[in-house]
């Protein structure tokens, strides 16, 4: 009898593994592909601490965040450490990262700090001196989510013996019981981490969270100078989307320019994100398009529009070399659910683009209620 079984081996499934090995307990992780190829892939690998709203996400980023440190140190990631910036571009959005600077970091501790004048001029060799401010978010992190999830995966089983099943599909979980392609296995407690899936496994359990699935557009691109970014970039655009500034007093002029000005933006969920990887080029994106499904069918002009962004924030032309579609679950009850479909049979579902940034904490707090605290 194995202690616990999970499917799937994106982010989610493999934070519980982790949680779950390092209490000593036996894991066997099951993924229907022959490498994971969803959301935990597709991202941008930020995992930000600055744009989670205060309380649990908040506590929950932190928590990840030194996770992902230990990651780092014994399972090889490359990982940037040193912060994101974001980008004020207009008068609202400086005026909306100077008042969360004022009230909202100071009373919940964010490590932030604001530059402009001198200092922005100063960063990476004036290349940002046309913005008007950024925010650097110094608990932000960095990685290469291509290779740090296959890296993590190959801890997991060399040094602590979790035991993968790859290219095998789980068609059937009940109490004590999983099967798959692979065979019937036993467990004492399964774990389904489905990412946007909603209709293989525990379907009627996940329908009553009503989620939704979001598809955005993103693409790999080399920019023009060798600019040799060390952290990830955003924009004022983002301060519309993440919950530490959205209700701010602030953002509603912000949004009221967006609409005002760049309605096409608002209206395909457009906010610039950059992330350079390891080889030199950036990750750039996205956009936002919610529903049911995710239709197979990209829209040149959005990625036009995001070349664009991505262009005015850099000062630099880009060449665009690879373009992929991100998948991921959205539009539940809240950010995430952990739902209890029968006795030792449960479901992890992100309903937002945050899994990295959270989910390591989440799978340790849900392994902790399953098996007590680490010793």
């Amino acid at each position: 009898m194995t202690d616990l079984l999970i499917v799937g081996a994106g982010i989610l499934g493999l934070s519980h593994a982790y949680a779950a090995a390092r209490r000593g307990l036996k894991v066997k992780v099951f993924e229907r592909s022959a490498t994971p190829l969803g959301a935990s892939v597709r991202n941008f690998g930020q995992a930000l601490v600055t744009g989670q709203p205060p309380g649990p996400m908040l506590d929950l980023a932190r928590e990840s965040r030194a996770i992902w440190g230990h990651w780092a140190q014994v399972a090889g990631l490359a990982l940037k450490r040193n912060g994101a910036y974001l980008f004020a571009r207009t008068e609202a959005e400086e005026h909306l990262l100077q008042a969360f600077c004022a009230g909202r970091a100071r009373e919940h501790g964010y490590n932030v700090e604001l530059l402009q004048g001198a200092a922005l001029n100063d960063l990476y060799g004036g290349q940002f001196r046309h913005h008007r401010a950024a925010l650097h978010g110094r608990d932000d992190q960095q990685l290469y989510s291509r290779e740090a999830i296959p890296a993590l995966i190959n801890y997991l089983a060399q040094a602590l013996n979790v035991e993968f099943h790859f290219s095998t599909l789980v068609h059937d979980v009940q109490p004590g019981q999983l099967h798959s392609t692979a065979g019937r296995f036993r467990g004492e407690q399964i774990i389904v981490c489905s990412g946007h899936d909603y209709q293989t496994l525990l379907a009627e359990s996940i329908a009553a969270l009503n989620p939704q699935v979001c598809r955005l557009q993103m693409l790999r691109a080399r920019p023009a100078l060798n600019l040799d970014l060390q952290h990830a970039l955003l924009t004022g655009l983002s301060c519309v989307h993440y919950g530490a500034f959205a209700d701010l007093p602030e953002a509603a002029a912000v949004q009221a320019q967006i609409l005002r000005e760049t309605p096409h933006l608002h209206a395909h969920g457009i906010h610039l994100l950059i992330s350079p990887t390891p080889h030199g080029d950036l990750i750039i994106g996205d956009s936002h398009d919610y529903g049911s499904d995710a239709s197979p069918f990209n829209a040149e002009q959005v990625d036009d529009w995001m070349i664009e962004l991505a262009e005015q924030t850099l000062g630099c032309k880009i060449q665009v070399v690879e373009r992929w579609q991100g998948v991921y679950g959205s539009r539940g009850p809240g950010p995430f659910s952990f739902v209890q479909a029968a006795a030792g049979v449960s479901v992890a579902l992100m309903h937002t683009g945050v899994g990295m940034s959270v989910g390591p904490a989440m799978a340790e707090r849900n392994i902790t209620s399953l098996w007590g605290p680490a010793s």
